[in-house]
């Protein structure tokens, strides 16, 4: 099998499969990972999705403390811990600084 070299990876190029317009910053699952899209991206059409860098991302629940370092997935709706992942929930990557249960959101690291 031969490689062949496309682009570094930290954007991605993507197309809108839905019939609604994704906003910049908007968090889009990829299924296994998520992605944060980098401009609007009409239905149909192509735009930029970030697949690394540090994120502040809204938690599911903001009575939920999450630790520097904890693992964190993606439920739909927000953030929530590693630990109450359901199959359906889709990993993001880990906190870079403590979040408490007063906080709304959380400084995420996404895993790339």
């Amino acid at each position: 099998m031969i490689a062949t070299y496309v682009q570094p990876g930290e954007f991605i190029d993507y197309i809108n499969p839905t019939s609604n317009i994704i906003q910049p910053g908007e968090v889009v699952s990829l299924t296994s990972r998520i992605a944060v899209a980098g401009c609007e991206i009409k239905p149909g059409e192509k735009g930029s999705l970030a697949t690394e860098g540090v994120y502040s991302l809204t938690k599911t629940s903001t009575d939920t403390v999450i630790a520097l370092g904890a693992k964190v997935c993606y439920d739909g709706t927000g953030i929530v811990l590693a630990q109450a992942e359901k199959d359906s929930n889709v990993p993001v990557g880990y906190a870079i600084q403590a979040s408490s249960a007063t906080d709304t959101t959380v400084l995420v690291k996404l895993i790339g």
